[in-house]
């Protein structure tokens, strides 16, 4: 399991490998789970849910498909399908109801960027937008579907990886883009960010490091205070790689692996780690306190916080 997408206290999704899609309506006490039909040999790395009802999904590798649901995830209909051999996505994001955005890995040096308007029942190529040409190795990762964010107000930030390690920054819902330098690790298929959140449009963390090496924690999570132009690194770090980063309140931040989970409560400047599980991705409720983390074999976990001695 992979994608995540917690909308409220009681409702969230998940989806992983094999075609599997999951919903709870109760918080996750219990899951409805699913293999849309014609598809159950996809990776949906990627998740977006609106409501119990309406659902989006992506995988990863070629061909790749998006598919959505309107019924709760009974019927899923194919909304976009490309064939060609190096098409990649790997996250995806929604600023609103609509207005949505998908990012995958370079065709012909030129980022893959997908637009949807419409609740995401169709998407149109906006590639040619985003006018620098990638570097020969640098891609994007798709280990949680949240090497993408947006915000409400149509600014999205994408992390790449690999070789070279960038940010790339829309204010203005996809149409011109800026490009900042990450000094994360990175030189290596295997390394990047892997995770990118902000607390606002300006406090920012990214996470990652080597997948390959997932205990080693050299430099492999950086602090901005100024949506992502400039990168610091923490007094304390994350214990090990790290695939997904969130927001959980104020100063209160989570990070998590597949060699463990660590916390900061003073806004990413020191890290302590709470569990060596395995898990790739984490997600707090968009409207609520619900926070669920996604990991192998199936499994979700709830995380247990006390807000109020978050400061």
């Amino acid at each position: 399991m992979r994608g995540i997408a917690v909308v409220s206290d009681q409702v969230a999704w998940v989806s992983g490998s094999n075609g599997h899609v999951g919903k709870t309506k109760d918080g996750g006490g219990t899951w409805e789970w699913t293999q849309p039909k014609g598809y159950e040999k996809l990776d949906f790395r990627d998740i977006e849910a609106f409501d119990d009802q309406h659902a989006i999904v992506v995988n990863a590798g070629s061909p790749a498909y998006i598919l959505i649901t309107s019924d709760g995830g009974k019927h899923w209909k194919e909304v976009y399908k490309n064939a060609d051999s190096l098409i990649f996505l790997d996250g995806m994001g929604f600023w609103n109801r609509n207005e949505g955005i998908i990012f995958g890995d370079p065709i012909n040096n030129k980022m893959q960027l997908l637009k949807t308007n419409d609740g995401g029942l169709t998407w149109n190529d906006i590639s040619a937008n985003l006018k620098q040409d990638l570097a020969i190795g640098e891609a994007g990762f798709a280990a949680s579907g949240t090497t993408i964010r947006t915000s409400d107000d149509g600014k999205v930030w994408i992390a790449s990886g690999g070789k070279v390690s960038n940010i790339y920054y829309s204010p203005n819902y996809g149409k011109k883009w800026e490009i900042y330098s990450c000094p994360i690790i990175q030189g290596e298929s295997s390394t990047g960010p892997f995770s990118i959140a902000f607390a606002d449009n300006k406090r920012g963390i990214v996470v990652g490091g080597n997948y390959l090496k997932d205990k080693e924690n050299s430099n492999n999570v950086l602090l901005t205070k100024n949506g992502g132009k400039k990168w610091t690194r923490p007094a304390t770090p994350v214990l090990g790689y790290r695939s997904a980063v969130e927001h959980i309140k104020d100063q209160f931040w989570v990070a998590t692996g597949s060699s463990g989970t660590d916390y900061s409560i003073d806004g990413g400047q020191n890290w302590t780690n709470i569990s060596t599980l395995n898990f790739n991705a984490i997600q707090k409720a968009k409207n609520g306190k619900l926070v669920l983390l996604t990991g192998n074999r199936g499994n979700i976990y709830q995380l247990l916080y006390q807000s109020s001695v978050i400061n």
